[in-house]
């Protein structure tokens, strides 16, 4: 274990009712006892006053103490709630420092979690998604995962394969000895399966954490602006009946019914000679291709209002044909969903349409309590499951097993990068990077 002692402020700054500062560490508990006017006492609130370095009356609040190794961290770990004031919370953490401890760095108590054995890397992950969670599905999914979701299967098939190389390594090294049979690797095909299950919840894991990036694309005049507007709730780009107003991408993000999504209002899909437009178009363009949903939109008062936007479209990776302008006089045929950005009416059902069509509210077929979401994951998982595709072919075409050794080893290393038994210091430097100070 760690043997310094470090703290930190772990609510946001700035003025609230309580603010909760931590401590982790050999020395926390010494620390914290010579803050604190009352003994203190194993997983109990005790209320006192709180003293600073030379004595002084500090605040009157809250301590828990939660001694190692039944500690989030692992270690002993300390938590004052003191009255919000930045002024207190700020004059009881100098208090920390000058009696021992140091400055926590961002993401330094899961960190400490993770080294002392209470998290895996996987569930680690899932305390900063946790946080940053969006919507109520990504906080659902992310809490399954630091739960334990997915480190168990993961753990499962890391398990398998171990068992699976040590016979391995047995029939490589004694050749002479009767080590039973190799004829049968029933650890290769639960990997697979196993592994193959949770890759197939990564597309609906990544919308629930990121969600989709939505691109409304058409022709100069359609609408598309005051759609944005509309769905937004505000007066996010700017709306005229000039054509080619909106010459750059604009987006904003809110959620629709659970889905967080990003909106992307685009310039007018035309030729034209100024410059400065062709290059909106040209990102429009760009938009369509990487957007996850392309929104046609259509004038419905105008039936030539479509232009060049359905040879634009099929670019798209999927798309929705959407009339707007529907409180005026209906003249577009083309089917679509009718809206009114105007107005409001239609804005509902296009809303639960976009949502539908991504489905994050059903898990399928999925066995699992949560969808795989983290992009790195998911790439070792996909090297770890193709290296095992490769070591069972070469079985399966009569080999002896040493012949599947390395194979197997790689996808061991691959699965240790997913829950930490094999990850690279750089690669655990980069993921609590992005956790904030106090966590």
């Amino acid at each position: 274990m760690t043997h310094d002692t470090i703290a930190a402020c772990s609510t946001a700054a700035g003025r609230s009712a309580i603010a909760i500062l931590r401590m982790s560490g050999a020395e926390a508990y010494n620390i914290a006892q010579q803050m604190f006017g009352k003994t203190l006492r194993a997983r109990q609130a005790l209320v006192g006053d709180i003293y600073g370095a030379e004595g002084q009356t500090l605040d009157n609040g809250l301590v828990l103490y939660f001694p190692a190794p039944n500690s989030y961290t692992g270690e002993n770990c300390v938590e004052f709630h003191c009255h919000g004031s930045p002024v207190v919370a700020g004059a009881v953490l100098r208090t920390m420092f000058a009696l021992g401890a140091r400055q926590a760095l961002a993401g330094e108590f899961t960190r400490r979690a993770f080294l002392n054995g209470k998290l895996d890397l996987i569930q680690s992950e899932a305390v900063i998604d946790l946080i940053d969670a969006e919507t109520e599905q990504a906080a659902v999914n992310a809490a399954a995962q630091l739960n334990g979701s997915i480190s168990r299967e993961v753990n499962s098939v890391y398990e398998d394969l171990t068992v699976l190389l040590a016979h391995f390594h047995a029939f490589v090294d004694y050749p002479d000895e009767d080590i039973g049979d190799v004829s049968d690797y029933p650890q290769i095909y639960r990997a697979i399966a196993t592994l193959g299950k949770l890759l197939d919840t990564y597309n609906r894991g990544r919308i629930i954490r990121d969600g989709v990036r939505v691109a409304l694309v058409g022709a100069p005049n359609v609408g598309k602006s005051s759609l944005l507007n509309a769905l937004a709730g505000s007066d996010r780009a700017i709306v005229t009946n000039i054509p080619g107003t909106t010459r750059d991408t604009i987006e904003v993000s809110l959620v629709l019914n659970g889905l967080r999504v990003t909106l992307v209002d685009t310039a007018g899909l035309r030729d034209s000679a100024d410059t400065i437009e062709t290059m909106g178009v040209e990102r429009s363009i760009i938009e369509i291709e990487n957007c996850d949903l392309t929104l046609a939109v259509l004038d419905a008062s105008n039936p030539n209002s479509d232009g060049e936007t359905a040879e634009f479209i099929k670019k798209a990776r999927r798309s929705l044909t959407v009339l707007n302008k529907c409180d005026l006089q209906v003249l577009n045929e083309a089917e679509g969903l009718r809206v009114s950005a105007k107005t409001g009416d239609g804005l509902t059902a296009l809303s639960k349409t976009i949502s539908e069509m991504f489905n994050i509210s059903e898990a399928g077929n999925s066995a699992f309590a949560s969808a795989l979401s983290n992009e790195r994951q998911y790439a070792a998982i996909l090297r770890a499951t193709d290296a095992i595709k490769t070591a069972e072919a070469a079985l399966a075409s009569g080999v002896t097993p040493d012949a599947a050794l390395s194979d197997v080893e790689y996808a061991l290393t691959a699965l240790g990068e997913v829950n930490g038994r094999t990850v690279r210091s750089d690669i655990t430097d980069t993921i609590f990077s992005r956790f904030c100070v106090g966590k």
